[in-house]
C-alpha cells in the first residue's frame, strides 16, 4: 500500500483516502490516522485523508492533538472527513450511542475547528489550548447520506463528502449560499466507486469477482447486524455475478474506454482507483496501475 501511495504521488494523483471499520473478519483498516502518517513519510505532494473517520469513537481532545501533529508532519497535506458510522457492534465496542452519533459528529467538528486555532478556550470547565497548532489547519469535511447531513456540513465544515446518492450535493450548495458563503458550484462528476483498467476485461472480471462479492458480503453483514431484515437497506441478498457486472458502481474498462469515460466526466471529473480492495493480490494491482500509467494517464483531459 505504501509503495502504491508513493506511485500515486509520483503520478500526480490528488488524494489517497482511507476508510475505517472495527472488529472485522477481513482486517478492514481500523486506524486511518496512523495510516495517513505512514503515507506522509513516503510522499511529497499528494494529500491524504480518512474518508471517513468515525467521530463517535474518538476523544475530541486527543483527536485534535493527533490531527494537529499529523497535519504538521505531513506538511499541511492532511484533510479530515468526519462521519458517524452505522454499525451497532462498533458502538457497543466503544460504549457510544448509535442514535446520538450525528450530534457527536457536529460537536466534534466544532471542537476541532476551535482547537486547531491554538488559542485558549473553555472545555468542560477548563481553559485549554491545543498545541502545537496546525498551520494551516486541515480542511474539515463531513460525510453523511441525508439532507440534514448536507446542511450540517454547510453550517459547520469546509466541505461535504457525500456517498453516491443523487441530489445530496445540492442541499449542501443551497445551504452554503444561504449562509453567505461563495457558491461551491455544481457537484463534481464522479467515476465509478470501483474502477479497474485491463487490456483483457473478461479475465479481469474473473479475477476480481471473488473480491467484489466478498466486499458486498462484508457490508451486508455490517448492515444486517444493525438494521436486521429491514427491506429498505441495501444488500438484502447476495447479487449474482451478472448483477455485479451490470451494476454501474463497478466497472472494468479497457484503457480506451477509461479515457472515453474521463472525457465524458470532463476537466472537473474524478476517477477513483482502489487497487487493493478486499484482498486483491498486489501483483494484480501493480499490473493494473502500470497499465493506467502508460495507456490512460497521458491522455486524460
Amino acid at each position: 500500500m505504501l509503495d502504491m501511495a508513493a506511485w500515486a504521488d509520483d503520478q500526480g494523483f490528488a488524494y489517497v483516502d482511507f476508510g475505517e471499520h472495527h472488529v472485522t473478519e477481513s482486517g478492514y483498516n481500523p486506524s486511518p490516522l496512523v495510516t495517513c502518517a505512514a503515507v506522509a513519510g513516503r510522499t511529497h505532494n499528494i494529500r491524504m485523508r480518512p474518508n471517513v473517520l468515525l467521530a463517535p469513537f474518538y476523544n475530541p481532545v486527543r483527536l485534535a492533538e493527533d490531527t494537529a501533529v499529523l497535519s504538521l508532519v505531513a506538511g499541511g497535506r492532511f484533510d479530515l472527513v468526519l462521519g458517524g458510522g452505522y454499525r451497532q457492534r462498533e458502538c457497543d465496542l466503544y460504549g457510544t450511542s448509535l442514535k446520538d452519533r450525528w450530534k457527536t459528529v457536529g460537536d466534534t467538528a466544532r471542537f476541532l475547528r476551535q482547537a486547531w486555532t491554538g488559542e485558549p478556550f473553555e472545555y468542560r470547565g477548563q481553559d485549554i489550548a491545543i498545541r502545537p497548532a496546525p498551520d494551516p489547519p486541515p480542511a474539515l469535511f463531513l460525510g453523511g447520506y441525508s439532507e440534514a447531513a448536507a446542511r450540517r456540513a454547510a453550517r459547520i465544515a469546509d466541505g461535504f463528502s457525500p456517498p453516491y446518492i443523487e441530489g445530496l450535493w445540492e442541499f449542501f450548495r443551497d445551504e452554503r449560499i444561504k449562509r453567505g458563503h461563495p457558491d461551491p458550484g455544481a457537484a463534481q462528476p464522479l467515476g465509478p466507486v470501483f474502477l479497474w483498467v485491463s487490456d483483457n476485461t473478461e479475465d479481469a472480471w474473473d479475477m476480481l469477482m471473488p473480491h467484489l462479492l466478498s466486499q458486498v458480503a462484508e457490508y451486508q453483514q455490517f448492515m444486517t447486524e444493525t438494521y436486521g431484515g429491514d427491506e429498505h437497506i441495501p444488500y438484502q441478498r447476495m447479487p449474482t455475478t451478472e448483477e455485479m457486472r451490470q451494476n454501474a458502481v463497478n466497472q472494468v474498462l479497457t484503457p480506451e474506454e477509461t479515457i472515453a469515460l474521463a472525457e465524458k466526466l470532463g476537466n472537473r471529473g474524478v476517477l477513483y482507483l482502489n487497487p487493493l480492495m478486499d484482498g486483491i493480490a498486489p501483483q494484480e494491482a501493480w499490473r493494473m496501475l502500470r497499465l493506467f500509467e502508460t495507456k490512460v494517464l497521458p491522455y486524460l483531459p
